[in-house]
């Protein structure tokens, strides 16, 4: 099946959806001072705010995928905007911590999980030979709403409060974020999912009962806090080492720098080496970093970690739904992706608020890194077990 112009245009809204939506999420590093500060708050207790919007958008991601099998991306995206500006515009008049859990944690998180995997998801139909290169072009959102987004609110709150910061962050997601999403559509082979005929695939009660999804699943859950603990706590060792705050929140901004590189070029690897293979070598490669980031002593250690961490994670995530698609086919591919992500969910609560209790107790890191790498090792194991068990189909 020869793809169809449009499919592209799907492509870079998705891209635009992707990168407002980590954006916001990642902008947590940006607003951590401000956090711990207007609240008196310890770290684990500011790490409860990005944990709790990562577990709520990853276990209700599924949920996403189903209303977006179900009524189509755009309009289960549209809706996610307006949440996420709505969750923005309430943290902002936030008094207490705990209303900040409530709206950036809970609604943000909500929203989030709307726009995630029913937009990624929806790329994957539309794309037969090219599907790598077309999924980590489209999740390259991430990586550059990850290295703009944080950057550029950090830059805000110098001239402005971080309250006023919030709402003009708030407004873009709302008028940029509604305008990409209005542009996104079920691809033409997924159209019968959509209007109760049949698409190639399995149901999404027939993959969970697949073992090559259960060892993809196992492998997700074990990644997950090696994953996000960085995205939370990176700025803050940043900090502890004397660096200023632009270059310490500038290292998630690299983070997003590496993973825009690891998305672009994963795809065309992928495409060839085998993407369940790559998914193996980057598992194993995203763990092998951390070694960097224990070993920092000044900024340039830190530079290499965030660009080395980056490209591992951004090519991670953007192999996840084009195995979905291999592996289980188009029928039920959005709330298949939506119940693979939902294994990140308790390693993005626990894994930033364990990290940060674990430096409240002992004031430094060195207990964390090690953790995960013996988590990171184990996730390639069983990546490498899920290419093992059962070839690609579709």
């Amino acid at each position: 099946m020869k793809e169809t112009p449009y499919a592209w245009v799907v492509v870079w809204a998705t891209f635009v959806c992707l990168a407002l939506i980590f954006g916001v999420s990642y902008s947590f590093a940006a607003f951590f001072e401000s956090f711990a500060v207007e609240f008196s708050a310890q770290r684990a207790d500011v790490s409860w705010i990005f944990g709790l919007s990562g577990f709520v958008y990853f276990v209700l991601g599924a949920g996403g995928g189903m209303l977006a099998d179900r009524f189509g991306p755009r309009i289960v995206c549209s809706a996610g905007m307006a949440l996420i500006a709505l969750g923005l515009l309430a943290t902002s008049w936030a008094t207490s911590l705990q209303a900040v859990y409530v709206s950036y944690g809970l609604l943000v998180g909500l929203g989030i999980a709307l726009v995630y995997t029913p937009s990624i998801a929806s790329v994957q139909p539309w794309f037969t030979t090219r599907r790598g290169l077309a999924g980590g072009i489209a999740s390259s959102g991430v990586g550059a709403g990850t290295l703009l987004v944080p950057v550029l609110v950090a830059m805000a709150i110098g001239p402005m409060p971080w309250r006023e910061a919030m709402q003009v962050l708030a407004l873009g997601v709302l008028v940029l974020g509604l305008l990409a999403a209005a542009l996104l559509r079920r691809a033409p082979a997924a159209q019968a999912t959509g209007a109760g005929g049949s698409a190639t695939g399995l149901t999404l009660r027939e993959t969970l009962r697949n073992p090559t999804f259960r060892w993809l699943y196992l492998a997700t859950v074990l990644a997950s806090s090696v994953m996000f603990i960085p995205f939370a706590h990176v700025s803050a060792s940043a900090r502890d080492l004397g660096l200023s705050e632009a270059l310490a929140v500038g290292l998630v901004g690299l983070i997003g720098v590496g993973s825009l590189v690891g998305r672009f070029a994963i795809g065309l690897v992928a495409d060839r080496l085998g993407r369940a293979q790559t998914l193996v070598l980057m598992q194993l490669s995203m763990g092998a970093s951390y070694l960097l980031w224990g070993a920092a002593d000044g900024h340039a250690l830190l530079v290499l970690f965030a660009l080395w961490f980056g490209l591992s994670y951004g090519s991670i995530v953007s192999l996840l739904p084009a195995i979905c698609m291999d592996y289980f086919g188009g029928k039920s591919v959005a709330s298949v992706v939506g119940a693979l992500y939902s294994g990140a969910a308790v390693g993005n609560l626990l894994g930033p608020v364990l990290a940060g209790a674990v430096f409240d107790h002992s004031g430094h890191y060195l207990g964390v890194m090690a953790v995960c790498g013996v988590l990171s090792l184990c996730a390639t194991l069983a990546s490498r077990q899920m290419k093992r068990s059962g070839l690609a189909q579709y």
